[in-house]
């Protein structure tokens, strides 16, 4: 990978970048700085902090906004899109090719010169789908045919909700 001229690798930013791209999770700066301080003891929050942004702004890593969620990271720059469990919270790489004729309909459109595009999916993975727990603070979801839980509730067999007393 080749980085920008003014671009200094440093020892530290090094290892930042190969614990990132070494986890497929798409960690949270929390969890990049508890994987670089097992082989950088002294290293401070706010410095993996500082090096997050300015990999992510050179480009090495993507930076993932995801509303409601604290922000992660991804080591793979190549364009791909993601998904994210409305349950857990996970985030998952979506292998598709992304659609040309999506960006030729936003230019025309738009007028604008387009360079590229961002589309984030939403859902429930596997694990939550099978009535997993919510993340605490994770908007509802109401799956087609399936009764809305209230907290203290639990479903009959018949599928309808009975109240806890």
């Amino acid at each position: 990978m080749s980085f920008p001229s003014s671009f200094r690798m440093t020892l530290q930013r090094r290892i930042l970048l190969e614990e990132i791209r070494g986890m497929h999770s798409h960690p949270t700066a929390d969890e990049v700085y508890a994987r670089v301080r097992r082989r950088l003891p002294r290293v401070s929050l706010g410095t993996i902090y500082r090096n997050l942004e300015t990999l992510s702004r050179a480009g090495v890593i993507q930076k993932l906004e995801l509303a409601g969620s604290p922000r992660r990271y991804d080591g793979t720059t190549e364009a791909h899109y993601h998904v994210t469990c409305l349950g857990c919270g996970k985030v998952e790489d979506i292998r598709l090719e992304p659609p040309r004729s999506l960006e030729e309909a936003a230019r025309q459109a738009c007028g604008f010169q387009i360079v590229g595009h961002t589309l984030k999916f939403h859902g429930l993975c596997p694990k939550c789908a099978g009535s997993g727990p919510r993340r605490k603070g994770a908007p509802p979801f109401d799956r087609p045919g399936q009764p809305r839980h209230k907290e203290g509730s639990e479903a009959k067999t018949s599928g309808k909700l009975e109240t806890g007393s």
